[in-house]
């Protein structure tokens, strides 16, 4: 249709009469007197509008799919960062479950020796101080530790303080080659001076080059004039093999320390040393031995056969 004066009357007219059709029906409420021509409308066009609705339920099925996957992402995130929490959360705790065992080993150790110690944690490990085998400990001379204090932990001899700052302390293990501490035997009381071969077995130098030593036999730590470095009755180790006595002054020895200087965690640094020698009563208690079972074999002749006893006849 060209834009033409009537054509322009006409779509005012349509307009008009479409306001006036709008006014009559809002007026005319559930009586309208357009009603019928309402429901022909939905009658006609219902199906179409069906059919739209369903050609575009899918898009919208579809966005909404992905915005929900969007919030299925960020709570997998979120219980994946959770998850993650828990685990850091139960991995400390089981760590202080560890603190706590080596404290409560730690305690029971300076119990039977009377030991008075401070206790602290290893907080560096590695060359110091120009020795190889060396811990660092978060205590110091703020915590009363001295020069040539003896260190210990739950298991055993672990070292001696060497040298001491304000809040830390240099500790030099008894795995160290520079490192010597005299041992007395269980039992026997032979005496002999323990050296570190780093990751290998202390080395032990009996005074008695005819001293009677077997494998499994124990030792502890014999003490030092005024208890510096050490102090006496620390388990030091197991023998685990004696070399053979060739007449010499002394008798070698190697020994398996108690102490896993690998694994080092809580110590405990001598600051009061025990009014008496507690001797071998901070040894560990000896395991049992398992006892070999012995199994009774019975053995029944059989019978001799019968074409044996035939040709005997």
């Amino acid at each position: 249709m060209r834009d033409t004066r009537e054509s322009r009357l006409l779509l005012v007219l349509l307009i008009a009469i479409a306001f006036a059709l709008i006014t009559v029906d809002i007026r005319g409420g559930e009586d309208s007197p357009v009603d019928g021509a309402r429901q022909a409308a939905a009658t006609v066009f219902g199906p179409i509008e069906n059919g739209v609705s369903s050609a575009v339920d899918p898009i919208g099925n579809a966005v909404t799919a992905v915005r929900e996957s969007g919030d299925r992402h960020d709570r997998l995130a979120r219980l994946e960062r959770e998850n993650a929490a828990l685990k850091a959360e139960l991995g400390s705790d089981d760590r202080s479950r560890s603190r706590l065992a080596q404290l409560d080993k730690l305690l029971s150790v300076s119990g039977k020796g009377q030991y008075g110690i401070k206790g602290a944690q290893v907080i560096a490990i590695g060359a110091a101080q120009g020795f190889s085998w060396t811990i660092t400990i978060d205590a110091g001379a703020n915590d009363g530790i001295q020069r040539d204090m003896t260190v210990l932990n739950g298991d055993g001899l672990v070292g001696r303080v060497t040298t001491v700052g304000p809040n830390t302390a240099t500790v030099l293990l008894a795995s160290d080659p520079d490192f010597t501490v005299g041992t007395r035997m269980e039992g026997s009381d032979e005496l002999g001076f323990a050296s570190g071969q780093g990751d290998r077995p202390l080395r032990v130098e009996l005074l008695n080059g005819k001293a009677e030593i077997k494998k499994g036999d124990r030792l502890v730590t014999f003490g030092s004039q005024a208890d510096k470095p050490f102090v006496p009755g620390v388990p030091v180790g197991v023998v685990s093999r004696v070399d053979p006595s060739g007449g010499d002054l002394t008798r070698t020895l190697y020994v398996t320390p108690y102490v896993s200087f690998s694994k080092l965690d809580v110590v405990g640094v001598v600051v009061q040393a025990p009014k008496k020698d507690p001797r071998d009563t901070v040894l560990p208690k000896k395991p049992e031995p398992t006892p070999t079972p012995t199994v009774t074999v019975t053995v029944t002749p059989s019978a001799p056969a019968d074409g044996l006893n035939q040709q005997e006849q």
